[in-house]
């Protein structure tokens, strides 16, 4: 049975940090292109970071480059986000998702707040 569990959501301050985990079973994780993405109330879901399998080429959307960081560690929990320097905007709900041609995979999801 294929899961994927977000972890490490939770409220933060603008220009603190936060790290996202992703635990994951059931497929072949390290042949997965792993990413991450959110989607804010009443806004379509984007997508805001990517790590390929094997080479781990690293891609981010324009709005978190500088400031989010993510990481393969290892087959269990194959990508993780760091969060630095959130702004308001990133608030929303976050999820890891596994890529491999046709073949897709979602967790439930963690909730990151962003608020003084």
């Amino acid at each position: 049975q294929v899961q994927l569990v977000e972890s490490g959501g939770g409220l933060v301050q603008p220009g603190g940090s936060l790290r996202l985990s992703c635990a994951a079973s059931g497929f072949t994780v390290n042949s997965y292109t792993m990413r991450w993405s959110r989607q804010a109330p009443g806004k379509e879901r984007e997508l805001v970071a990517g790590i390929n399998s094997y080479v781990h080429v690293r891609t981010y959307a324009d709005s978190v480059k500088g400031r989010f960081t993510i990481s393969r560690e290892n087959a269990k929990n194959p990508v993780d986000l760091q969060m630095n320097n959130p702004k308001p905007g990133d608030t929303g709900g976050y999820y890891c998702h596994g890529v491999r041609g046709v073949l897709g995979y979602w967790g439930q999801g963690t909730q990151v707040t962003v608020s003084s």
